[in-house]
């Protein structure tokens, strides 16, 4: 099938599906009012078969040392899914389904699923990665730009993580847990019976990301937009926390944000 926009809608929300741009989330709009942000950095992407950075874009498998190309210097960062077009392998006017085979710069085989499902007040992402042939380390997350503003007050965050991964000062946890600061974020956080997050647009809207997984990272360092990020492991994970995907187990999460008028 094509690789052209998807729309979905249920109830009032509406959903933009863009396999040949990334396999992203484009856009959401409840009762006509976008959510996530436009421009340059927008919607949401799939952040496949690493989240956050990689050191040095270096990671080992046994003994092997790989290097991804370095595309935040000096670091490699969010995967390689989100720069080529995925397929759209079934859609419903309320889900889709898209496929991407990883290729080079990944030195290995292997098949991404995402499964994009819309519900009056809810969307919830769902991703795979399998492999027919050589176990490889991966991790799986998601990184949209929710709008910092829809027309009101700005938007509050509210979340209780059990700790907060330190920072170096390359961007990269230096291993240490620490009692969560005050914001602004670009961080990463422990929520060990899963990630719950809530977004709210006071007066207009309350939006809750949950998974889950047991790792976020928050980022509302920018004016226009905060992300919110559910992810499998931490940034450089692929090096401390790798997770394998061997042919017998592929490595599956999803996230939902569901939604509610004020």
């Amino acid at each position: 099938m094509s690789d052209e926009d998807i729309t979905l809608t249920a109830g009032d929300a509406e959903v933009t599906v863009q396999p040949g741009n990334g396999g992203r989330v484009g856009g959401l709009r409840i009762g006509g009012v976008e959510l996530l942000r436009q421009g340059e950095r927008f919607g949401c992407f799939p952040m496949v078969p690493w989240c956050g950075r990689i050191r040095d874009g270096r990671f080992l498998d046994g003994a092997v040392v790989r290097q991804m190309p370095l595309n935040a210097p000096p670091h490699a960062i969010h995967g390689t899914v989100r720069d080529h077009a995925w397929r759209t392998a079934r859609t419903t006017t309320d889900e889709a389904v898209l496929t991407y085979e990883l290729v080079d710069p990944w030195p290995y085989p292997g098949r991404v699923t995402q499964i994009v499902a819309l519900g009056a007040d809810s969307l919830t992402l769902t991703m795979s990665v399998e492999t027919y042939e050589s176990s490889f380390p991966a991790q799986i997350g998601w990184h949209p730009w929710f709008k910092r503003n829809l027309g009101g007050e700005d938007v509050t965050l509210a979340f209780d993580p059990a700790w907060q991964e330190e920072r170096g000062d390359d961007h990269l946890p230096t291993g240490n847990r620490l009692d969560p600061k005050p914001g602004p974020w670009d961080d990463c956080f422990g929520m060990p019976g899963g990630v719950d997050v809530a977004l709210t647009w006071p007066g207009q809207l309350e939006l809750r990301v949950t998974s889950r997984e047991e790792w976020v990272v928050v980022y509302d360092e920018q004016a226009e937009a905060v992300c919110v990020e559910p992810q499998t492991g931490p940034p450089n994970g692929l090096n401390t926390m790798p997770r394998l995907v061997t042919p017998l187990q592929p490595l599956e999460a999803t996230t939902t944000w569901s939604w509610r008028r004020l």
